[in-house]
C-alpha cells in the first residue's frame, strides 16, 4: 500500500495518485485509490465518481471492493471517495485496507500534519510528489522525513511541472525519480503524461507489498 504524499496542497498528489493508478491498470494490476484528504476531498471528482462514504463503509466492517466506485475515466481504476466526517473512522479503515489484495494508493492530506499521518502510519512506502521549485522541495522534506519515521518510506520521487533538469534524488535518499512535465490541462488525457506515470507505475509494481 502505498501514500501519495506532498508538502502543500496543488503540488499534483491527486493527479499522481491517479496517474499512477491508471498506470498499475495498465500493467494489468486491479488498482484502488482512496482519498485519504479528509480536509479537502475531491478525489471523486477527478476520478468521475459519486460523493459516497466509501472510506466510512470500510471501517464498519464493508469490502473495499464492494464499497469502492469504478472510475468512469480511468478503465480499470476503483476509487474509494471520504466525506470531512470520516475523520473517526479513517485510522480504522486504513488499517483494514492493508488486508486489501491489490494495490491501493492513498491520496494524502498535504504537509507533515497528524492529518497526513494517519494515511503514512498504515502504508508500506511513500511516493513523494513535489515540483521543482525549492519551496517545495524543502516542505516535501518534512513530509519525507515523517515517512520514514512511521515505516512507509519514499520508494518513488514524482516531479511535476518539472523539465527533468533537476535531480533532488540525494536529499530525500530515494534513487527512483520520474519527472512530469508541464502539461495541458486536463493533464491525465494526454499521451505524454500517460507515458511518465506509466514509468512511474513500473517502478511501484516492483515494490508493490
Amino acid at each position: 500500500m502505498f501514500a501519495i504524499a506532498g508538502g502543500k496542497g496543488g503540488c499534483g498528489k491527486t493527479t499522481t495518485a491517479l496517474g499512477l493508478a491508471r498506470g498499475l491498470a495498465t500493467l494489468g494490476d486491479s488498482p484502488l485509490v482512496v482519498d485519504a484528504d479528509l480536509d479537502m476531498p475531491d478525489l471523486h471528482h477527478r476520478a468521475g465518481v459519486d460523493h459516497v462514504p466509501g472510506v466510512a463503509a470500510v471501517a464498519t466492517g464493508e469490502q473495499p471492493t464492494a464499497a469502492a466506485a469504478p472510475s468512469s475515466r480511468l478503465p480499470g481504476v476503483d476509487v474509494l471517495s471520504c466525506r470531512e466526517s470520516d475523520t473517526a473512522s479513517a485510522a480504522s479503515a486504513f488499517e483494514r485496507l492493508r488486508q486489501c489484495r491489490r494495490a491501493v494508493l492513498l491520496d494524502c492530506p498535504a504537509g507533515a500534519s497528524p492529518a497526513a499521518a494517519a494515511p503514512l502510519r498504515a502504508a508500506d512506502r511513500t511516493v513523494l510528489v513535489s515540483t521543482p521549485a525549492e519551496q517545495s522541495l524543502q516542505d516535501i522534506a518534512k513530509t519525507a522525513a515523517m515517512a520514514r519515521q512511521l515505516d512507509a518510506p519514499p520508494a518513488l520521487l514524482v516531479l511535476v511541472r518539472s523539465a527533468g533538469r533537476v535531480d533532488p534524488s540525494p536529499l530525500f535518499d530515494c534513487r527512483r525519480v520520474v519527472h512530469v512535465p508541464k502539461l495541458p490541462s486536463p493533464p491525465l488525457r494526454t499521451d505524454e503524461s500517460a507515458a511518465r506515470y506509466l514509468s512511474g507505475a513500473k517502478i511501484l509494481s516492483k515494490r508493490n507489498t
